[in-house]
Order: C-alpha cells, then sequence, then structure tokens
C-alpha cells in the first residue's frame, strides 16, 4: 500500500488510528502489529510470509544469544549471530539477486543456475537489515532480547517504515515499543509532518520527474549537453523530495502512534564535500553499514591499505544494495573513488575553497551519481554520459531544451529552494502568532491540493520501493 493514495488517506490511516487509540494500552503493539500486517499483505500477498519467517527466525536467536551469553557460551552466542546473519543475507541473497547473479552468469555462457523470474518482496532490504542488526546488538550487550513475540512482531512489521526505512535499530526503538507516551501534540506534529511529506512526493517530486522522464526516453541523437543536465537535474530533485518525503511521512505516521524516529535526511544538497553528503544523505543506511561493516571490518584504525580495503567492501555493499544490476555497484565504486581522493589527494585544498565552489563541485559529482544509478542499461548510460560532458559533438542546445526549461523553471525553482533549510530558517523567524493561525491554514490548503492529485493520479510508488 502507497501512502500516497485515496486508500491510504481515507480509508486505512483514519482506521488504523480510530483502532489504536481505542484500543487499552496493553493491547496497542497487538493492534498495531495487526495492522502492520494488513498494511503489508495487502501490497504482497503470500510473501507477507517471508517477512513472518525473518521475524520468527531473528526473535528465537535473539532469545537463543542473550541464554547463551547469561550461560558463559560466548562461541554458542558466536554461532547465533552467524546463523542469523546467514539465514537474512540467504534471504536477502536469493529474493533480491538470485536472477542478476544467473542472468549474468548465463551471459557469459554459464547456465547452471536457471533464471527463476523471483519476485521482490517490498521492504526486503529495510526489514531485513533491521532484523539482522537485532541479534548482533543483543550478542553486543547494546540490548536486550525482547521477549515478548507480540512487541518484537511489532519492531519488525510497523508500517510507517516498513517498506523504504528509516532503517531503524532495535536499540534506538525498543524502549519505545514496550512503552510510549502519545501525546495531542506529539500527534498534531506528527500530522504536519505527514502533510510535509506527501508534498514533497505529489507535489515535487512526481512532477519534476515527468521532466527526467522525457529526457530519460529520448535517443541519444536527440539529447544535448545542456538537455542532458537538465534531466539529471530533474531527477536530483526527483529522487531527493520523492526519498525524503517517504521519510518525512514514517516520521509524521510514527509520531501520530507514539514513535520518535531518527532523522533520515539533513539537506544534503547544500553539502561543500561529497563526503559531507554521505553524511546527510540517508542517514540510516550509511549508519547501519558504519557499525554492522566499517567497523567490525576494523573501520580507520588499521593499516592504510586496510582501510583502504573496509572501504571499498563498504561502498560496494552500499552500492548492490539498492538494486541488483551493475549499475549500482558502478554507482556505490564511484563514492568510494571521490571519497578516497577527497581523504587522501585533494580534501584539505577543497575545504579551504569558498562554500560557494564546494557545493558547485558536491552538487556536480552527485548529479553524475545519478546518472549512474538512474540507467540500468549500460549502452544507454555510456551515451548519456557522454552527452552530458560534450563528447561526439553533440549540440549544447536546442529548442526542446528551451520549452522544457521555460515549461519547469517555477518547479525547478521552488525544488532548488526547498532543498535548503532557507524555508525553514523563514519560518522560525515568523512571531508565534501569525505562524500559529497561518500553520493550519497552510497544511489544509496542502491537504486538499495534495487530494486533488491523488484523485487524478495513477499509481505512483516511491522510488525507493523496488530496494
Amino acid at each position: 500500500m502507497v501512502f500516497s493514495t485515496t486508500y491510504f488517506l481515507f480509508l486505512y490511516l483514519p482506521v488504523v488510528l480510530l483502532v489504536y487509540y481505542l484500543a487499552p494500552l496493553k493491547l496497542r503493539n497487538l493492534a498495531l502489529l495487526a495492522v502492520s500486517l494488513l498494511f503489508y499483505y495487502w501490497g504482497e500477498r503470500i510473501y507477507v510470509l517471508i517477512m513472518f519467517a525473518s521475524t520468527v527466525i531473528d526473535y528465537t536467536h535473539g532469545m537463543l544469544v542473550e541464554r547463551c551469553k547469561g550461560k558463559g557460551n560466548l562461541r554458542g552466542a558466536r554461532m547465533a549471530v552467524a546463523s542469523s546473519i546467514v539465514f537474512n543475507l540467504a534471504l536477502l541473497g536469493f529474493f533480491k539477486y538470485w536472477d542478476f547473479i544467473a542472468g549474468s552468469l548465463q551471459a557469459v555462457g554459464l547456465t547452471f543456475m536457471p533464471v527463476l523470474g523471483v519476485h521482490l518482496p517490498i521492504g526486503i532490504s529495510f526489514y531485513t537489515f533491521q532484523t539482522m542488526s537485532y541479534t548482533i546488538d543483543v550478542y553486543r550487550g547494546d540490548t536486550r532480547a525482547q521477549r515478548s513475540t507480540i512487541n518484537f512482531g511489532t519492531f519488525v512489521t510497523l508500517f510507517p517504515q516498513l517498506i523504504a526505512g528509516p532503517i531503524i535499530k532495535y536499540k534506538d526503538l525498543g524502549g519505545q515499543i514496550d512503552s510510549r507516551t502519545c501525546t495531542a501534540d506529539k500527534f498534531a506534529s506528527g500530522v504536519q509532518r505527514f502533510l510535509v511529506g506527501l508534498g514533497k512526493k505529489l507535489l515535487i517530486a512526481n512532477n519534476v520527474g515527468m521532466l527526467w522522464d522525457a529526457y530519460k526516453a529520448m535517443a541519444p541523437g536527440e539529447l544535448t549537453v545542456a538537455g542532458a543536465w537538465l534531466g539529471v537535474l530533474a531527477f536530483t530533485f526527483q529522487i531527493y523530495f520523492d526519498f525524503s518525503g517517504y521519510s518525512d511521512m514514517a516520521i509524521g505516521l510514527g509520531r501520530m502512534l507514539g514513535f520518535e524516529f531518527l532523522e533520515n535526511f539533513n539537506y544534503p544538497y547544500i553539502s561543500k564535500s561529497v563526503t559531507e553528503f554521505w553524511r546527510r544523505w540517508h542517514i540510516s543506511l550509511s549508519t547501519w553499514f558504519r557499525e554492522y561493516l566499517y567497523i567490525p571490518l576494523g573501520g580507520n584504525r588499521c593499516s592504510k591499505g586496510r582501510w583502504v580495503f573496509n572501504l571499498l567492501v563498504v561502498w560496494a555493499a552500499t552500492g548492490i544494495w539498492h538494486g541488483a544490476s551493475w549499475n549500482f555497484l558502478i554507482w556505490g565504486l564511484y563514492f568510494f573513488v571521490l571519497l578516497m581522493l577527497e581523504r587522501l589527494v585533494w580534501g584539505k585544498a577543497l575545504a579551504r575553497l569558498p562554500a560557494a565552489v564546494g557545493h558547485v563541485y558536491t552538487l556536480a559529482l552527485v548529479m553524475v551519481s545519478w546518472a549512474i544509478f538512474a540507467i540500468e542499461d549500460f549502452g544507454q548510460l555510456g551515451a548519456y554520459l557522454k552527452v552530458m560532458f560534450g563528447l561526439g559533438g553533440v549540440p549544447l542546445a536546442d529548442g526542446a531544451f528551451g520549452y522544457y526549461l521555460r515549461s519547469y523553471l517555477p518547479l525547478l525553482v521552488i525544488a532548488a529552494v526547498g532543498s535548503t533549510p532557507l524555508l525553514s530558517m523563514a519560518w522560525r523567524k515568523l512571531r508565534a502568532r501569525p505562524a500559529a493561525v497561518a500553520l493550519p491554514v497552510l497544511l489544509l490548503a496542502g491537504l486538499m491540493v495534495c487530494t486533488a492529485y491523488v484523485v487524478d493520479a495513477t499509481y505512483n510508488p516511491f522510488l525507493y520501493f523496488r530496494f
């Protein structure tokens, strides 16, 4: 089920809130588990059993880890953690990567792995990471094993962030799963945050995405240098407002239910370096890889060669986590190279340059990365990148570029301003009384406009649903 649909906004969500707040406090997690399973079953049907299996396996492994540690059996605890990791990676590997590996092998003449046409369950990349980190944290002593199957199931299936994150670690949410406070102020804050995210998705991401679709569909001979960059600029805004919009909606829904999720974005497009960009973009994923892959490999407390290897592994994993396609692996390795260059070659010089230079440098490199990310076909990707860099004698601009620029310029300006803290800073400078009067008016107007878009729109899933 997609948040930006009439079914969710005017049927599922009101019923969920009614059931949740009418339920006695002791039964609220049970109610939340039931509606979350319904939420997932609505779109995935039989594949809800995979999530159920992941929940059962990691619940039992968490209990086993704690029991072994309590008896001083560290070897048994480590084996239980390893078993949990193997199960989760095998689950993710089969459903997400089997056909990719089989197709790649068949392309070089190796046919021992058949292409099965495996369906990718929505959200599997997110909930397997969450449950896998749970057993690791129990082993590390960062959290106690959850003894209630209802509470653990609620953590895994929590519908606001089930499909596309943020990736929430049990040690950050376990206390709220057991006990949380629901207040009118928190609920109102949640509604506000949800509507901001809904507006990001429907009013900006979907509309600017049509510009990217237009350029992506063009044959290489129809592209110009300026047009190719304009198309990638559109995707740059689309993926940010689409994904950060989902995160805002997830955080907002969480607050409506009494939860407080960690932030997933911090205005990444104002970064002055690629290193800073990754401190601000998809924070929950980069934090997960740092805690559960980079540091266990040795982090930076090792030789320089080993440190480079550790980063290579992390960024290869980051790339392939996003999708079973070679372009995602290249995308991850592209950032690995950039981060190495910043750390070892020009990072200090970059820090001394004017901030505007750092912003332009970072945005240009990130835009190139989004071209790699968005185009899975190698032939089309190569042709598009050649046009972006003016190779092959392509023209600088044409009439189509002028038409699209004029048509989308207001939206692009809104997206540019909206991807910075300017609007938030301006809002905070308003006096309390005018802000209090204006806020409900703006939210109601935003809801009405978004509703009009929802009613008129076709199916419009979030981009990260496919990961």
